[in-house]
């Protein structure tokens, strides 16, 4: 193939998305070949699309110079702000503010008032952004919106409305940030932007729901980008958090078989892209699959290893810890995470849920029914169902933690319906389970033997096998027992007791150490008041826990 052919299949591969062949195709294939300008910002943005980041670097370097060498200093000028952009991606944030400042100096030579300005000030929006500094990101990024009214510029509109609705959900007013963040996607499903501000603004919106609990927009747009994902031949950039959130979705959907093959996967991909994305967040959902399957080993190894790599373990570790009977270990480990968070709102909402279940395995009702308030209040500050919902759920496992069986079934009720409205069945099981509670506390043993079974039949589906143990060792409890419930771990070493195993034998047959067999039997006898092997045997027969 001449280099005229080469070069205008180049461009049409480019026009379909083929990233790679259109990488293969504009790569210089040896001495005297070479390329016209905006042959380079092909190759710059083709070898972006595949991951060569310092190929494009260096292609929009070149395109910088031809287009000087021409006299066009805008095109020169809007060669920087890609360039800029992928620098800032990328931490060299000096190396942008170089870039920028030598742009800034070939525009004051030419008639002031360029559009090419917006686009300079958009590289600042966004540094801004990823520096967490989201008033200054706002006011950047409202005077680049200027820039693109002014001259009619969606490309520069996209990236402009994203910019300032991400910033005001960052700072506390979501619903008017949500509102332009949609917006801003409109241009970015009419194909109306570039792949590389389609990318930053499918990876910006998503981020941006997911912090404010917005699950359905979430979901939204997380199928979207995996489709545009689909569409761009092996693309690299944006894959990585399209994986992550769409691992997590398929968790909440219940698909957990899906979501741990989809986690895999996603750590083995990030692992050969080092320079893209770590995969922390994908060892934390494998944990998360681990651990609501019983698989506690696997989820222990997953968690910290996602520690490791910088995500935060908790609530996972926390919860592991509570799953496997170290209760007092749950309770300093989710304390110090939410005490570190200090005032940030919408992180601490993410560790609540968890500290309400712990407080009150723990037997601190006082903090978990604080805990529980500070969700509810939380959720009234932020759209969207999700966040209400778990306020309702904490909510009610404090009040029936108190005894207030009709208080708990008003705000279970509608919290179960609000989990299955958005196809979160394991959650939704766990609230009919405590509605079930609640009815045999107030007396109705038949509607609560309706909620244990519902529960127990969509655990069983979802392969959560402790909590298949759980419940249904609580719907052959008989009425008046709900205190002191045992974990599922607690419940496993109960039935090894009960048939007349000794710890060694409990051990080896749950492949735990001595000591931990020792610990559970410790705390069994101290949730069902009794003081040995014998009493804890006759205890578990005559309430049918085995």
């Amino acid at each position: 193939m001449d280099q005229v052919a080469r070069q205008r299949s180049a461009r049409e591969a480019v026009a379909r998305g083929e990233w790679v062949d259109a990488y293969a195709l504009l790569t210089e294939s040896g001495p005297g070949t070479s390329l016209e300008p905006e042959d380079l910002e092909r190759l710059a943005l083709a070898a972006h699309m595949t991951g060569h980041g310092q190929e494009s670097e260096d292609a929009w370097t070149r395109a910088h110079h031809a287009w000087l060498s021409r006299g066009e200093v805008p095109r020169a000028v809007r060669c920087v702000f890609w360039l800029a952009i992928g620098l800032v991606l990328g931490g060299q944030w000096a190396r942008s503010t170089g870039w920028v400042a030598r742009a800034r100096r070939l525009l004051a030579a030419e008639a002031p008032g360029q559009v090419e300005e917006g686009y300079l000030l958009a590289v600042e929006g966004l540094r801004a952004s990823l520096a967490d500094e989201a008033e200054t990101a706002r006011t950047t990024c409202e005077r680049v919106l200027e820039y693109a009214t002014r001259f009619q510029d969606p490309e520069l509109a996209g990236f402009a409305l994203v910019g300032v609705g991400e910033s005001l959900v960052r700072l506390g007013r979501p619903a008017e940030g949500v509102r332009l963040l949609d917006e801003a996607m409109v241009a970015v499903t009419a194909g109306e932007v570039s792949p590389v501000i389609t990318g930053l603004a499918y990876c910006a919106v998503i981020s941006a729901c997911h912090e404010i609990f917005d699950l359905r927009r979430a979901r939204e747009w997380t199928e979207r980008l995996s489709a545009w994902c689909a569409d761009q031949q092996e693309v690299v950039p944006y894959r990585g958090v399209c994986m992550i959130h769409r691992v997590e979705i398929l968790r909440l959907n219940g698909d957990w078989n899906a979501a741990l093959d989809e986690a895999e996967h996603a750590c083995r991909w990030l692992l050969a892209q080092p320079a893209l994305q770590s995969p922390d967040a994908a060892f934390y959902q494998i944990g998360e699959v681990h651990r609501l399957r019983g698989e506690y080993a696997a989820a222990e190894r997953a968690y910290l290893e996602a520690g490791r790599l910088g995500h935060p373990a908790e609530p996972g570790l926390a919860l592991l810890l509570l799953a496997t009977g170290e209760t007092g270990a749950a309770e300093r480990a989710v304390g110090t995470a939410l005490d570190a968070l200090g005032e940030d709102a919408q992180s601490r909402c993410r560790l609540l849920p968890a500290y309400v279940e712990i407080m009150l395995a723990a037997g601190r009702t006082e903090q978990a029914r604080a805990a529980a308030s500070e969700l509810r209040a939380a959720a009234g500050a932020l759209p969207g169902p999700l966040l209400s919902a778990l306020a309702g759920h904490a909510e009610g496992a404090v009040l029936l933690a108190q005894r207030e069986s009709g208080r708990a079934q008003a705000v279970l009720a509608p919290a179960a319906a609000a989990f299955r409205a958005l196809g979160m069945p394991y959650e939704a099981a766990r609230a009919r389970l405590l509605i079930g509670l609640a009815c045999r506390e107030a007396g109705d043993e038949v509607t609560a033997r309706l909620e244990f079974g519902a529960a127990t039949d969509a655990f069983r589906e979802l392969g959560a096998a402790p909590d298949v143990l759980r419940t249904e060792g609580l719907a052959r409890r008989a009425a008046g027992h709900t205190a002191g419930l045992l974990t599922a771990r607690e419940l496993e070493v109960l039935r090894h007791v009960a048939a007349g195993e000794s710890n060694r034998a409990v051990a080896k047959d749950l492949r735990l150490s001595e000591k931990t067999v020792a610990r559970h039997l410790s705390n069994i006898f101290g949730k069902l008041g009794v003081t040995s092997r014998s009493a804890a045997t006759a205890y578990a027969h005559t309430h049918r826990l085995v």
